[in-house]
C-alpha cells in the first residue's frame, strides 16, 4: 500500500456524492416516516463506514491506473458499476420520487442505490489490493445496505 493522492478515488467519490447532494433536495415522498425507524446499530456502521471509505479512497495511490493488466478488468467492472449507479440516479430523478422508486433495482441488481456503490468500492479495494478499504466498505455495506433493506421491507 502506497500513501499519496488517488485521482480514481476522487472520481468515485464525486460520482457518489454529487447525486446524493442532489437527492437531498429531491427526497422521496414519506421518506421522513421511514428514517425514524432506522436501526441505530446499522446507522453507526453506515456512518463509520462512510468516513473510512471517504478518507481511504483518496489517500492511497494503489487505486490509480499504473499499467494495464488483468487487474484492470476488476477496475473496469468497478467503474461500470459506478456508471450504473449514475444511471440509477438519473432514472430516480426522472421518476415520481416515491419510496418504491428509491429502492428499485437495475439490471436485476436489487437495491441498486445502495448495492452498486458498495460493490464498486469493494472491487476498487480489491483492485488496489488494499485491505483497509475492503474492511471499511464491508462495514459501510453492512450499515448502508442493511438500512435500505429494512426500508424496502417496510414499503412492502
Amino acid at each position: 500500500m502506497n500513501f499519496g493522492f488517488s485521482y480514481i478515488g476522487l472520481i468515485y467519490l464525486l460520482m457518489l456524492y454529487v447525486p446524493n447532494i442532489i437527492w437531498s433536495k429531491n427526497l422521496p415522498k414519506d421518506y421522513d416516516k421511514y428514517v425514524k425507524n432506522e436501526n441505530k446499530i446499522l446507522l453507526c456502521f453506515e456512518r463509520v463506514g462512510e468516513i473510512l471509505v471517504t478518507c481511504l479512497s483518496v489517500i492511497f495511490t494503489d487505486f490509480n491506473i499504473n499499467k494495464i493488466s488483468y487487474w484492470s478488468v476488476i477496475l473496469l467492472i468497478s467503474f461500470l458499476m459506478m456508471v450504473l449507479y449514475e444511471i440509477y440516479w438519473i432514472r430516480y430523478f426522472k421518476s415520481n420520487k416515491t419510496m418504491k422508486d428509491m429502492y428499485s433495482s437495475i439490471l436485476g441488481i436489487p437495491l441498486a442505490g445502495a448495492t452498486l456503490p458498495v460493490l464498486a468500492f469493494l472491487l476498487l479495494g480489491i483492485y488496489g489490493k488494499n485491505i483497509f478499504l475492503i474492511v471499511a466498505i464491508i462495514v459501510l455495506g453492512i450499515g448502508h445496505i442493511g438500512i435500505h433493506l429494512n426500508h424496502k421491507k417496510e414499503i412492502m
